[in-house]
């Protein structure tokens, strides 16, 4: 069972100012192929797993954007570690009809 939910925003610098969005669609790509259960919301996107393993996403989505050309990048984080067990349906099951 999953231990932790992490919610991230991830902006990284571009080149000229150029579009951010190909640069956080790659990101999320890092997420997709990492297998975890996620969930893309507006402003930030949510995953659930152990809490080592999204560390490491983290990790990967950053070097990511450093590969795709981004001189830095700022990542901004929210966790919730459960040891017991942390599951993002759980959380938000009283706001779902």
């Amino acid at each position: 069972m999953a231990n932790a939910l992490l919610s991230i925003q991830i902006i990284p610098k571009t080149k000229n100012n150029e579009e951010v969005i190909p640069y956080v669609d790659r990101a999320i790509q890092v997420i997709q192929e990492s297998g975890v259960k996620y969930q893309v919301s507006a402003m930030e996107t949510t995953m659930e797993g152990d809490i080592e393993q999204l560390l490491e996403i983290v990790k990967k989505m950053n070097d990511a954007m450093i590969e795709f050309g981004s001189p830095s990048v700022l990542s901004q984080i929210k966790l919730l570690f459960k040891p017991e067990g942390a599951s993002m349906d759980k959380l938000t099951e009283k706001y779902r009809s």
